[in-house]
């Protein structure tokens, strides 16, 4: 193997294109694990890196794709051996290093975790990082509020984007009794065959409440806006109970007081999962084998050449759920 496909994104004049290209094996870095992609997904980190985001990515061209899963082809660090299938997830992964959107890859050992054997590479990228993200927010809940139980009400803020649709089934699958907020009623009817149990529209909790505190209404809860939708469920989780936040869709900042915290005890959880340490990642995916859950109706699958299209559409806010891009048959891999 010579040269493979790859989506590509090149930078000239200020302008991004982002297009299937052959490249050559040389191309890829040159020490770490060689693996053959069987399935790789899309996430907006993707999107915002194809569009030249200098937050997400400064070197082009590049690869994007943060998720890959497939088998290892060869391993200079011997940690691998060759046919182990294994997943690559978060770190620096298609970001300023070459990422999933491809045929092959070359990562550090470090970065790789073995792929349990009941996990197939579809519902693996089908979770992907976004799966992780909550695999991390719900062992963090968990552990913070040991009294939690199946039946608690677990509200879930953009419910409708890949990170929010996942923490619906994975919440679900765990007892909770999960309110999905999203601003796009139209997706109720999925949210509902997700797992939900409840859906509210969000338009009104995108707004700042001027009050202190809001009528205690959930246990636990999962945020993946911030800004005034951080602040208006930090009003609203019952005593003693906890909420985490993963994203800033709608503001980096935090404007709240000490009342939710000294009054409630309400616990305000962060969840990084990108650089969490390697021992507990391939934790987190065993505990999602071990739901022993499919994953096809989270996800859609499409090919390596329909990925910049998808990009484009995320961007745009048009996407929705989690997209798996199938590169190889696991058959055949």
């Amino acid at each position: 193997m010579k040269e493979f496909s790859a989506v590509r994104v090149e930078a000239q004049d200020g302008l991004y294109q982002c297009q299937l290209q052959s490249v050559n094996v040389d191309q890829l870095a040159s020490a770490g694990v060689l693996i053959k992609i069987v399935c790789s997904a899309l996430n907006y980190k993707d999107a915002l890196s194809a569009s030249g985001h200098p937050g997400v990515t400064r070197n082009f061209p590049h690869t994007p794709g943060i998720d890959a899963a497939g088998i290892v082809v060869e391993d200079s660090s011997d940690q691998f051996k060759a046919g182990t299938r294994v997943i690559v997830s978060g770190f620096d992964f298609g970001m300023n290093s070459d990422g999933g959107l491809a045929e092959y890859c070359r990562v550090p050992a470090e970065w790789v975790c073995p792929c349990p054997d009941k996990l197939s590479f579809f519902n693996a990228m089908a979770l992907g990082t976004a799966g992780i993200t909550v695999a991390t927010a719900l062992n963090k809940l968990e552990r913070q509020v040991p009294t939690a139980k199946a039946g608690d009400d677990f509200v879930i803020s953009g419910a409708s984007g890949g990170v929010g649709s996942v923490a619906i089934k994975l919440a679900a699958a765990r007892g909770y009794c999960v309110t999905a907020m999203s601003s796009r009623p139209d997706e109720f009817h999925r949210l509902k065959a997700l797992g939900a149990r409840h859906c509210i529209d969000s338009g009104s909790w995108r707004e700042r409440s001027p009050k202190p505190l809001l009528k205690p209404e959930f246990s636990l809860g999962l945020d993946t806006l911030g800004g005034p939708m951080l602040e208006n469920l930090l009003k609203v989780i019952r005593p003693e109970g906890a909420l985490a936040t993963c994203g800033m869709a709608l503001s980096e900042q935090c404007q709240t007081t000490v009342y939710p915290f000294i009054l409630r005890g309400v616990s305000l959880l962060g969840v990084d999962s990108a650089e969490i340490p390697l021992q507990l990642k391939a934790q987190l995916w065993e505990m999602l084998s071990s739901l022993a859950l499919d994953y096809h109706d989270l996800a859609t699958e499409v090919t390596l050449e329909q990925a910049p299209k998808i990009l484009q559409q995320m961007l745009a806010g048009k996407a929705q759920g989690r997209t798996v891009v199938r590169v190889a048959e696991e058959s055949s891999s």
